[in-house]
């Protein structure tokens, strides 16, 4: 099956945003992490636990990412679920990103939460 050229762009820009989102994640330090009060309740080390669980996510599917970007995952830690997602801001963190493909206008947040907090 070919592709249309607009097909491929779409592709493209999938791709790239899935690699910035692979590349947040692995190392948060690329942007900005937020808690949520229930994950920031929990122990530093499970709070660690839970971290590396997420900068170690692979488990995505067509549940979790049906855009496959890899911006959102489920981690089920001593019994609890958690999420975390990916969002995408402007420079100045006041709207959505006007091109989450491009990092040059992208600021990137991770949120994780416990789940009943979703």
């Amino acid at each position: 099956m070919t592709l249309s050229p607009d097909q491929q762009v779409a592709v493209d820009r999938t791709a790239t945003i899935r690699g910035l989102n692979d590349a947040f994640r692995r190392n948060p330090t690329l942007g900005s992490v937020v808690i949520t009060p229930a994950v920031g309740a929990l122990a530093h080390d499970q709070r660690l636990t839970l971290l590396r669980a997420v900068v170690g996510f692979t488990a995505f599917d067509a549940g979790n990412d049906p855009y496959n970007e890899h911006d959102f995952g489920a981690i089920e830690q001593d019994s609890v679920s958690y999420f975390w997602k990916i969002d995408y801001f402007d420079q100045d963190y006041e709207m959505g990103s006007p091109d989450p493909a491009d990092p040059h206008v992208t600021r990137r947040v991770l949120t994780i939460m416990r789940g009943d907090e979703y």
